[in-house]
């Protein structure tokens, strides 16, 4: 190299330091209130069971009603693409890898609900019993990645009751074995921010009385009020929710049809894809941006049961309302019935089969400095690996081809998809 130019500046080194001194506070709120997603395992969906319901067999009987539902109205992959749309090069592998996926981890987050769907008569016993079948759960390796439960909301009307179906499920927990890994509890119906930190003083109060570490126990808030997007000031309640929440929430849940009822509309036109479903859970989103808070879409009523014919216009209607939330990054549904895993996992699958080879080559190319028909930035990086790992997880993608393509380990993935704030230039291993 040549000599190299003499660089000369105007400003003394006291302005940037005046400068830097002027934005520390709001360079603190930033890593507090931002500090991005968790780098975390989501789950592709959630499955309510009723209280009264659940038992020990759940997640291997909804795996096995789902192969049934298979063996009936899509006993091979041409049937189950005819069905669906599913493209000849996708057909035989999507096919095989949802199989695969009933047969292994037909759930892979479930919520034994103690609200809306909750009709037992003995909720003590009954949170009690599930906190015993979740632990042994755990235990003997038969548990969905992630468990908990949906207690009743924090109005007045039903507080006392939630609070100590909360208090039971707990301690029961801690009574079996401990709190596991994937516990997840979900607050529904939230409307006011002081709810949200109601619900935090419950869980600092459970912590304090058990000596467990301050921020253990975190929660999904349920959006399915006008209210919680927004609120009589003008201002997205939403938002402040999550800064109620103290770091403690891990989740927005859409909750499509008490949402919808709220806001008046009629019964045949409550859908996850109406105009005031989209626009809730679009706040929602740019609320829950870098905070670590991951969306959660809702749910279809449609059930896929009766006639062939009915079951499968109902798989057609599931499919696609997948396959939309996910091209608008919600990445997580809640599924009512065994039917409905069949095609969510299809569209899941097919979701990240059809984009996983442009994807990687175009991660690699980033990595590389190799360039490309696309120029890439590093934001648009960190999307490309968090898109792999997804797949990765839900088992839409296996290791070994992630990394032949992308010439990746797992730990440079990660690095891209969750990097500092400010480093966005993870180099591959």
């Amino acid at each position: 190299m040549g000599q190299q130019e003499k660089v000369s500046t105007s400003l003394a080194g006291a302005v940037s330091e005046g400068i830097s001194a002027s934005l520390a506070a709001v360079d603190a709120e930033l890593d507090r209130r931002y500090p991005g997603d968790p780098g975390t395992r989501q789950p592709v969906h959630t499955v309510y069971v009723p209280g009264n319901v659940f038992d020990a067999d759940t997640v291997r009987s909804w795996g096995d009603q789902a192969l049934v539902a298979l063996d009936e109205h899509a006993p091979d992959a041409a049937s189950f693409a005819a069905v669906l749309g599913l493209a000849d090069d996708l057909a035989e592998d999507v096919y095989g890898r949802v199989r695969a996926k009933l047969e292994r981890e037909p759930i892979e987050d479930l919520r034994v609900d103690f609200e809306d769907g909750y009709a037992g008569d003995d909720e003590d016993q009954d949170a009690a019993r599930a906190a015993r079948l979740i632990s042994e759960a755990y235990r003997n390796g038969t548990a969905a990645p992630y468990m908990g439960i949906r207690m009743k909301c924090m109005e007045s009307a039903v507080r006392d009751r939630g609070i100590r179906t909360t208090d039971v499920f707990l301690t029961g927990l801690l009574e079996n074995g401990g709190l596991p890994d994937g516990l997840v509890l979900t607050l529904p119906k939230v409307t006011y921010p002081e709810q949200v930190s109601a619900f935090v003083r419950l869980l600092e109060a459970f912590e304090k009385a058990h000596g467990l570490d301050a921020g253990r126990l975190g929660f999904e808030i349920q959006i399915e009020t006008s209210q919680s997007i927004l609120a009589s000031d003008g201002t997205a309640a939403v938002a402040r929710m999550i800064g109620a929440a103290e770091g403690r929430a891990t989740g927005l849940h859409y909750g499509t049809f008490d949402y919808s009822a709220c806001l008046g509309v009629s019964a045949a036109y409550q859908a996850s894809d109406h105009p005031a479903a989209d626009h809730a859970k679009a706040i929602m989103q740019v609320a829950a941006a870098g905070t670590g808070v991951r969306v959660s879409d809702g749910s279809t009523n449609v059930l896929p049961v009766g006639s062939k014919e009915h079951v499968h216009e109902a798989w057609r209607l599931h499919y696609g309302l997948t396959r939309r939330a996910l091209a608008r990054a919600y990445y997580q549904g809640w599924d009512m019935h065994p039917g409905h895993i069949p095609t969510r996992y299809a569209a899941v699958f097919a979701f990240y089969r059809e984009g996983f080879e442009a994807a990687a080559k175009r991660l690699s190319a980033y990595a590389n400095h190799a360039g490309g028909d696309v120029m890439d930035e590093p934001a648009t990086a960190k999307a490309l690996s968090s898109y792999l790992l997804r797949g990765i997880d839900c088992g839409a993608l296996d290791t070994a081809e992630v990394d032949a393509l992308t010439g990746m380990t797992r730990a440079a993935l990660d690095r891209f998809a969750a990097p500092r704030r400010g480093d966005l230039t993870a180099s591959a291993e």
